[in-house]
C-alpha cells in the first residue's frame, strides 16, 4: 500500500479531535458559521480569512486543542486545492481563451442571427448555458451584459425579457455544472462520481433554466419595465480583431470536456469489458484533469491561433486567465479547511445523528442548510462548500447517483435569494441601472426560482433512480 492511499485511509478513520457532546458541537458549529458570516457582512472582511478564523472559531468552541484545529484545517485546505485547483486553473484559462480570441462573440453572434422575435430570449439561455460551462460567473456577466443591452436595445426588446434568460442560463451552470469551482469542491467532499453528477446535473438545469430563464422573463418584464443604460454599453472583446474562430470549432472546443467526461459515465455504465481495457482508457481520456487540459491544448490551435494570436500572445492570454483566479483558489481551499474541521471536531456524527432522529432525508437537510449560509453570507461558493462539509458523512451509504443528487441539491441550495450581501446582487443591479427594489423583483426571484426548482427536481429524481 503505497503512502498516499496509507495517509488517505488514515483520514477516513480519523477520530474526532473532541469529544464534546451534540449540544456544545451545535454551539459551536453556529459560532463558527456566525463568526464566518460577521466577518464577511459586517467587517466585509474576505471570505477566504473569514473562512479560516472561523474555523479557529469553531475549534475553539467545541473545546478541541487549538493546534490539531490548525492541523485539520491546513489539512483540508490543501486535499481541496490539490484536488480541484488544478481544475479550477485550467477551467480560467479556457474561458481567458475563449474571451480573448473572439469565440465567445462568434458564438453568440451565430446565434442571434438565427433567433428572431419571440425566439430571442431561448437563444439568449442557450448563448449563456454554452458560454457559462468554462466560464465564472462573475466573467460571464461581464462578457454578456454588452450583448444582452445590445440587443435590447437595437431590437426593441423589453430589457428583463432579454437579460433574465441570460443570467438564469449563468446562474444554473455556476451551481450545478462542473468544472465550475462549487460543484467541484461538493463532487469531492462526498466522494460523488463526476461524469453522472454532470450527467444528473445537465438533467436537472434543462427544465431549471427553461422556468427561471425564458417563462419567468415574461413575469420579470411586467414587473420592472426599464429602459437600457445606455452608458454600460461596452466595446466587445473581439472589435479589436481583425479575425476570429469560426463557430464549429468554437463549439466543440468548448464542448469538449463535457462530452469526455459524460463519456466516461457512459462508458461505466454500458461497456461490460471483464478486462476493464476500455474503461481504462476512459478513466483517464474522462478524467477531469485530462479533459480540461485537451480542451485547453486544442483551444490554442482553434481558438487562439485563428484569432491570429502568436505564441507571445497566447502565454500571454494564459497567464491574464490564471491571474484572477488566486482569491477564488483561496476561498475554495479555506472552504476545504473549514469543511475538515468540522468533520474532525465530530460535527459529521451530529448530523448523522440528527438526520436520523429528525427523519429529515438527506438531500433536503443538504439543500436547506445550503440555503442557510447562502442567505447569510451572500456566496454561493463558501454555501456550497460549507454545507458539503456538514452532510458529507452522510454520503458513503449513499448509492453512486444519490451521491451525485446530493451535490446537486447542496448546488441548488447554494443560489437561494441572493440580496444585499452577495456582490452579485449589485454586478447586476449596477449593469442594467435597477434599483435595489427592481433588483429584487427580477434577480433575486429569479434565483430563488432556480433554487426551488432544482431542488425540487433532485428530490423526485431520487425517487425513481
Amino acid at each position: 500500500m503505497t503512502r498516499l492511499s496509507v495517509e488517505m485511509l488514515a483520514a477516513d478513520t480519523v477520530e474526532p479531535i473532541t469529544s464534546a457532546g451534540h449540544a456544545q458541537l451545535g454551539i459551536a458549529v453556529l459560532a463558527g458559521i456566525a463568526v464566518i458570516v460577521l466577518l464577511i457582512t459586517k467587517f466585509k472582511l474576505h471570505a477566504f480569512l473569514a473562512l479560516t478564523i472561523g474555523s479557529l472559531a469553531l475549534g475553539a468552541a467545541a473545546g478541541a486543542p487549538l493546534d490539531k484545529v490548525i492541523t485539520s484545517f491546513t489539512t483540508g485546505l490543501g486535499s481541496t486545492v490539490a484536488s480541484v485547483g488544478v481544475l479550477i486553473a485550467l477551467g480560467a484559462t479556457l474561458g481567458k481563451l475563449l474571451a480573448d480570441s473572439g469565440g465567445a462573440d462568434q458564438i453568440v453572434d451565430t446565434i442571434l442571427a438565427r433567433a428572431k422575435g419571440r425566439a430571442m430570449p431561448w437563444a439568449m439561455v442557450l448563448i449563456a448555458s454554452v458560454i457559462g460551462l468554462p466560464l465564472f460567473f462573475e466573467v460571464g456577466i461581464v462578457l454578456l451584459i454588452p450583448v444582452v443591452l445590445m440587443v435590447a436595445k437595437r431590437g426593441n426588446y423589453s430589457l428583463m425579457r432579454i437579460g433574465i434568460p441570460a443570467l438564469a442560463g449563468l446562474s444554473v451552470m455556476h451551481g450545478l455544472i462542473p468544472p465550475h469551482p462549487g460543484p467541484l469542491v461538493a463532487i469531492d467532499a462526498v466522494k460523488a462520481n463526476l461524469g453522472v453528477t454532470l450527467a444528473l446535473g445537465v438533467l436537472v438545469a434543462v427544465p431549471t433554466v427553461v422556468i427561471a430563464g425564458p417563462l419567468f422573463s415574461k413575469v420579470a418584464a411586467r414587473w420592472v419595465d426599464v429602459p437600457v443604460p445606455d452608458r454600460m454599453i461596452q466595446p466587445r472583446p473581439s472589435e479589436e480583431l481583425q479575425r476570429r474562430p469560426g463557430f464549429g470549432p468554437t463549439l466543440a472546443t468548448v464542448l469538449l470536456p463535457v462530452v469526455l467526461m459524460l463519456s466516461k459515465a457512459l462508458v461505466d455504465i454500458v461497456v461490460d469489458d471483464p478486462a476493464k481495457t476500455v474503461q481504462r482508457v476512459f478513466d483517464v481520456i474522462g478524467s477531469p484533469l485530462i479533459a480540461l487540459l485537451a480542451a485547453v491544448l486544442v483551444g490554442i490551435f482553434t481558438l487562439g491561433r485563428p484569432a491570429g494570436f502568436s505564441k507571445q500572445r497566447i502565454s500571454q492570454t494564459v497567464e491574464k486567465g490564471l491571474m484572477p483566479i488566486a482569491g477564488i483558489l483561496l476561498i475554495v481551499g479555506a472552504g476545504g479547511g473549514f469543511k475538515q474541521t468540522l468533520i474532525d471536531c465530530g460535527v459529521g456524527q451530529m448530523i448523522l445523528d440528527i438526520s436520523k432522529d429528525w427523519s429529515i432525508p438527506a438531500l433536503l437537510l443538504a439543500w436547506l442548510i445550503a440555503v442557510a449560509i447562502r442567505l447569510a453570507t451572500g456566496s454561493a461558493t463558501v454555501a456550497t462548500v460549507s454545507a458539503a462539509g456538514l452532510v458529507a458523512p452522510l454520503a458513503p451509504d449513499m448509492s453512486t447517483t444519490h451521491a451525485a443528487l446530493l451535490v446537486l441539491a447542496i448546488g441548488a441550495g447554494s443560489l437561494f435569494f441572493s440580496h444585499v450581501n452577495d456582490a452579485g446582487f449589485w454586478l447586476v443591479k449596477e449593469y442594467f441601472g435597477l434599483s435595489v427594489g427592481q433588483t429584487v423583483k427580477t434577480w433575486s426571484v429569479m434565483e430563488t426560482i432556480i433554487s426551488v426548482v432544482a431542488g425540487g427536481l433532485v428530490l423526485l429524481l431520487s425517487l425513481v433512480i
